[in-house]
């Protein structure tokens, strides 16, 4: 198939997907044991390794930039230049791809297996909708728990700035914390936590259309998880630019 084709196709089946799945929130049954087994695994089970990122990329980030900042004398201004970074745009990006590493790949195994061992044949048979029963609360979840999981990695990262600058550059903390405050925008703030839902939606639903479009057996279900993880990372990394300038012009974000 042509490759415009066939990314065409199969960006309408993806919205079909997230058209069915969204309608199917309003009508009976609603699962919503499903969804909060959903949240509890996206976020509950994602956040020690969101922490552990958030925390480490803050550090980075001050043990990279803190020695330039201080040959230009501004090395007060440490805690800004981290806490902008992550809030703005690595908080948010990062904790998508963790998501997608860790969420993505497990949702679309899950419902590939059940493609090729054919319970969803049998879901059907029954009189169950696979969309409203699979799909809707797997995104759903996805959607709600990301923007938290990203406010999260953005505190311990700034807290890991924090440790770095007062324990490898003698920076007293509250310095740190005053140049963070400081720095930090409503304007930074609003967009920092809009892009996770975003983020969220397109992790959710490129996972289960890769998960129920699994065909080749137990070696489609592995071809599947990991084109899901592919495509939810380059899209969210292609994303981010444009929603990014979007908001920029949206909010009138100044810069740095």
């Amino acid at each position: 198939m042509n490759p415009l084709k066939k990314f065409l196709f199969e960006l309408q089946e993806i919205t079909n997907l997230i058209v069915s799945a969204f309608f199917g929130l309003f009508k009976k049954p609603y699962y919503l044991v499903d969804l909060i087994k959903q949240m509890d695994i996206v976020g509950v089970g994602s956040l020690p390794i969101v922490l552990l990122t958030g925390f480490f990329t803050g550090g980075v980030l001050i043990l990279q930039t803190f020695p330039t900042l201080a040959y230009y004398g501004v090395q007060s201004e440490a805690g800004r230049s981290v806490s902008t970074s992550l809030i703005r745009e690595l908080g948010p990006v990062l904790c998508a791809l963790m998501v997608s590493g860790r969420i993505g790949s497990a949702i679309s195994a899950e419902l590939g297996s059940m493609v090729v061992s054919q319970q969803i044949d049998a879901m059907r048979a029954l009189g169950t909708d696979p969309n409203r029963k699979l799909v809707a609360p797997r995104i759903l979840a996805l959607v709600l728990m990301l923007p938290f999981l990203t406010v999260a990695a953005d505190i311990f990262g700034i807290i890991g700035g924090g440790v770095v600058a007062s324990g490898l550059f003698n920076q007293s903390f509250d310095t740190f914390l005053t140049s963070v405050r400081n720095g930090i925008t409503v304007e930074d703030i609003i967009g920092g936590v809009i892009k996770p839902f975003f983020f969220g939606l397109i992790i959710g639903s490129i996972s289960c259309h890769k998960g129920l479009s699994t065909t080749g057996g137990t070696v489609g279900v592995g071809r599947s998880t990991t084109s899901a993880v592919v495509l939810s990372s380059i899209v969210v990394i292609i994303f981010d630019f444009f929603l990014s300038k979007a908001l920029q012009t949206i909010l009138d974000v100044k810069p740095i």
